[in-house]
């Protein structure tokens, strides 16, 4: 049993060395952080790129943070996403439709060329994988910034 757990905790040591972005990751998160987002949010969101489009999976896989009140712009990707929630609070809504609050453990399936947006809540940290599916169909498409109102429009 003794060595068993020597074992296990030498397998996370070499995991956690072995992590490019360590030094800035927390004890609560999954992946690293990654870098700011430069583009199509309103707050500040990280993006770490798990993996990228290549010919044998056809699928890109990113890990979103975002800080409270974050949320990302009005877009749609053709081949559609995938959203699994790691940690905190989030919203996702649907275009035309009402507000989703989303937790750990909550799976959001978004079908092809569906205009959505999703994000933290005003008091919640907010952690995903998003992994965009077919992406040989072409890149996301960006429509905007989701205004205050739309966002402030969330009811239990």
């Amino acid at each position: 049993m003794r060595k068993t757990i020597i074992m296990i905790c030498a397998a996370l040591v070499a995991v956690s060395c072995g992590n490019k972005n360590n030094e800035t990751m927390k004890a609560n998160e999954i992946f690293p952080k990654g870098q700011k987002a430069a583009a199509n949010f309103t707050g500040t969101a990280w993006v770490e790129m798990l993996v990228t489009n290549d010919a044998t999976f056809d699928t890109q896989v990113y890990n979103v943070t975002f800080e409270p009140g974050c949320r990302n712009y009005w877009h749609s990707h053709p081949g559609g996403q995938l959203l699994l929630v790691t940690s905190g609070e989030g919203y996702y809504q649907e275009k035309g439709s009402a507000i989703r609050l989303l937790r750990p453990g909550d799976v959001v399936e978004i079908k092809p060329d569906v205009v959505h947006w999703h994000g933290a809540t005003p008091n919640s940290e907010f952690i995903h994988i998003g992994i965009t599916t077919q992406a040989d169909k072409g890149a996301v498409t960006w429509y905007g910034p989701v205004s205050d109102e739309e966002y402030d429009s969330y009811k239990e």
